[in-house]
């Protein structure tokens, strides 16, 4: 029950969707993920840890340098099913696509 909580909590936030979302692509410093949400370093930084706790992302530090990107076969089915969700739910929204563009 726990992992649900921390799922469904960390997708409560439309700033961390679309930093999941950012994230099918390709991984994503944080700096990068700064400019695509436009928000101040701390935040993002908080908003990553959320979906880092539910296990929706996973992180890679290089030197100082943060990186993220999603979790890959290793991740739970919950996991990989609540990212599957969200594509199939926003994946193609205008915003998403917008972000898409950056």
């Amino acid at each position: 029950m726990d992992g649900f909580i921390a799922i469904t909590k960390a997708l409560s936030d439309e700033g961390r969707v679309r930093a999941l979302l950012a994230l099918r692509a390709e991984e994503l410093c944080v700096c990068q993920l700064i400019e695509l949400l436009a928000l101040a370093p701390s935040t993002v930084s908080k908003h990553m840890a959320i979906l880092k706790q539910a296990g929706l992302v996973k992180l890679r530090k290089e030197g100082r340098w943060a990186y993220y990107h999603l979790p890959g076969e290793d991740a739970s089915p919950m996991v990989r099913r609540a990212i599957e969700w969200v594509v199939e739910s926003v994946g193609t929204s205008a915003r998403a696509q917008e972000d898409k563009k950056r």
